[in-house]
């Protein structure tokens, strides 16, 4: 069996989770996330905490999947999650208007990129784009899409790349 799946998933105050037939939901004070069963797992909750152990001959392939994306949803609607993203470049600039992100990256035009639900987009100071949200997946995905608009460059590093990232950069041509 995997070792990652023997580790119960201890429920904080205030959160509940509720095992269905053909789902699972997890429900906190800051969202309510739901995700499909796996087959060949059995997900049960004892004395405040959430085991997944493999079905009796079945495979244990998706018992630690299982146990890991419970326990991120869980962390999700107790905490949250957030990607910072940093916009690098000579008059590279993001700002919100309503559900939209707007980005000048150096094209002709503005990028207009609608905020899913699920999550929020905020931009604490010009260059910065910050994406939070419950959901790590979703979370994830919107700071990739943003960050996929212009991805940072090798030669003078211009571009969106998540804070911390590092880029490598290329020598120039020579002469």
């Amino acid at each position: 069996m995997s070792r990652v799946a023997r580790k119960p998933i201890v429920l904080p105050k205030g959160v509940e989770c509720h095992v269905g037939d053909a789902e699972i939901t997890v429900r906190g004070p800051k969202a309510t996330l739901t995700m499909r069963a796996l087959p060949g797992v059995k997900v049960s909750i004892t004395d405040g905490s959430v085991l997944c152990k493999p079905v009796e001959n079945g495979e244990a392939k998706f018992a630690g999947t299982t146990r890991a994306l419970l326990a991120n949803m869980v962390k999700g609607v107790t905490e949250g999650y957030e990607r910072q993203l940093t916009l690098v470049g000579v008059g590279y600039r993001a700002s919100m208007q309503g559900g939209n992100l707007n980005l000048l990256l150096g094209f002709s035009h503005p990028l207009v990129y609608k905020v899913p639900d699920g999550v929020s987009v905020e931009t604490p100071a010009v260059t910065e784009v910050l994406v939070k949200g419950a959901d790590k997946q979703l979370v994830g995905e919107v700071a990739a899409k943003i960050r996929a608009f212009r991805p940072p460059e090798p030669y003078k590093g211009k571009g969106v790349r998540y804070t911390g990232e590092k880029i490598i950069r290329k020598e120039a041509k020579k002469a």
